[in-house]
């Protein structure tokens, strides 16, 4: 069609760009362009992607018969089912343990072993679905032995608060013997684990009371020497430095706090070295994790200096939330904010989680899961919709017929309804997921597959569309009808396979996770 007979036909601008977007390419393309295909986004179906989603603890003392203690009934209608698990919804489990539980002898891991407590614990897991997470704890001050004894025996140096309480030794994380042992356990460690196939993330540090990373003991008690500061930057940069070597494929996590690295916990003025220390640890390829959301008060709970140092990470570092206030032991009524009833605590969590755009949140376990279920279930799900990242395709233009041989050009559009975002961008990871599209057989089959290496998912934040242009030519597949599909592959696996689940109705899915467009023809 020439430009004098395509004027004749318009009458409005609108009719033209019409007729230009549905016209015959220029010879030699291969292809014929067609109306974009637009996709209705899903807001409901739970989606297992990685570091997103909800979190549930698993206790060292768990017993047999912990996964149908963690059954609801009586909830809100929840896709027909009249009895919700708590592995519908969380995709991840948390493991806070001792190294003395993990390793009882020195050259003896609890994997090893696959009748002991740990490992059952762990297949227990993996039978459902989800993967596992871990902190491990080597304070001895509040929990007993959880430094192994063989590390003692060895002569590592170590603080004891009650000489009545011998079993409760801690390390000093500096001492050369200690650190020989750690290092040597956290490398077998990571041989197990540094799996992103099981492991959805490490939380590398692990000292002070609860191994919250507060706290820390180089000396005798609260003792604070002209030592210290080099104690605590010595020790951040070893241990961070440690884990990073060692798991290389699964993301690490350290607790951003006020006082992290420090001989003290409470007091609501900030410690100097904090903001440093956190440097040293995120440059190692950590994340952000807070152990205290939902907890108001000032001296000890989330300070606003937890609030003004996450918020400059916002969508350049994944935020993990653990919810502070166990409403079956502490006096949560206290709180600042004037909580009357454990779903007030439930919804304090949430809102802070979402001004601080977390990806993760947690259910933590037994009275605390219950409390989110029975108390704030209408936030369960909410957070399925709205929290983390949750990405789908707004539109995709193709040809409805192709050539082998000739170049096709796929227009497609991407949003996020989550408010966090997509952390493409690990260290661990390194840009592997990107989108592609791929040509099923009639059978579902992929008989080809394009991937667009420009499209960067960690760029794709709530309240923003992004589009990108991306050519690809098909080459010796047969003539006949097919399928146009899309992904978000995991190009770090040598085929590429489906990573990411999108937020799309299931009747567009193929069996193995492809989003499919359009019939093609393909000559």
């Amino acid at each position: 069609m020439n430009s004098s007979r395509l004027f004749s036909c318009v009458t409005s601008a609108a009719m033209l760009m019409s007729l230009l977007f549905t016209a015959t390419p220029a010879e030699g393309s291969g292809s014929r362009a067609a109306e974009p295909v637009r996709f209705t986004p899903d807001t409901v179906r739970v989606l297992d992607n990685p570091l997103n989603g909800w979190v549930m603890y698993l206790a060292r003392n768990w017993d047999e018969d912990f996964w149908e203690k963690q059954n609801y009934d009586n909830l809100p209608a929840d896709n027909g089912k009249t009895t919700v698990k708590v592995s519908d919804y969380a995709s991840v489990a948390y493991l806070r343990t001792s190294w003395s539980s993990m390793e009882p002898e020195e050259g003896k891991y609890f994997w090893d072993d696959p009748d002991s407590r740990l490992s059952r614990l762990i297949r227990s897991v993996e039978e459902r679905g989800m993967k596992l997470a871990f902190r491990i704890v080597v304070d001895g001050r509040d929990q007993g032995a959880n430094t192994p004894d063989f590390v003692f025996d060895a002569g590592a140096r170590y603080y004891l608060q009650n000489e009545k309480r011998p079993d409760q030794k801690t390390p000093f994380p500096q001492d050369p013997v200690f650190r020989k042992y750690y290092e040597k356990f956290i490398e077998a460690f990571a041989e197990e684990f540094n799996d992103p196939e099981r492991t959805a993330f490490i939380d590398g540090y692990g000292l002070g009371k609860w191994g919250e990373g507060h706290n820390v003991a180089y000396q005798s008690g609260n003792t604070i020497t002209d030592s210290t500061k080099y104690y605590k930057e010595n020790t951040m940069r070893w241990i961070t430095g440690l884990y990073s070597r060692t798991f290389t494929e699964v993301p690490l996590v350290i607790n951003y706090h006020r006082h992290i690295g420090h001989p003290v916990s409470e007091g609501r003025e900030v410690n100097p070295d904090s903001e440093h220390l956190l440097q040293i640890a995120i440059d190692n390829g950590y994340c952000l994790r807070a152990d205290s959301f939902g907890m108001n008060n000032q001296d000890w709970g989330y300070n606003n200096w937890e609030r003004s140092y996450v918020k400059k990470w916002a969508y350049k570092l994944p935020i993990i939330m653990e919810g502070g206030w166990i409403v079956g032991q502490h006096s949560w009524w206290q709180d600042p904010a004037g909580y009357k009833t454990p779903k007030d605590v439930r919804i304090g969590e949430y809102v802070t989680s979402k001004e601080e755009k977390v990806n993760m949140m947690d259910l933590r376990a037994g009275k605390e899961t219950a409390s989110w279920f029975n108390d704030a279930y209408d936030y369960v799900r909410k957070f399925v919709a709205e929290g983390g990242y949750r990405l789908y395709p707004v539109a995709i233009t193709a040809p409805d017929r192709i050539r082998n041989g000739k170049e096709v050009t796929v227009e497609h559009s991407w949003a996020n309804l989550g408010w966090g975002y997509c952390p493409n961008n690990l260290k661990q990871w390194n840009y592997k997921y990107k989108v592609a599209f791929a040509i099923l057989d009639q059978d579902g089959k992929v008989v080809a597959e394009f991937i667009d290496r420009d499209s960067e998912p960690s760029e794709w934040i709530e309240g923003k569309e992004t589009a990108y242009s991306f050519g690809f030519v098909p080459s010796g597949i047969p003539a006949g009808k097919y399928t146009l599909a899309v992904g978000i592959v995991d190009t770090s696996k040598a085929d590429a396979p489906v990573g990411i689940e999108l937020a799309v109705d299931e009747s567009l899915l193929s069996g193995d996770g492809w989003v499919k467009v359009k019939e093609i023809i393909l000559k």
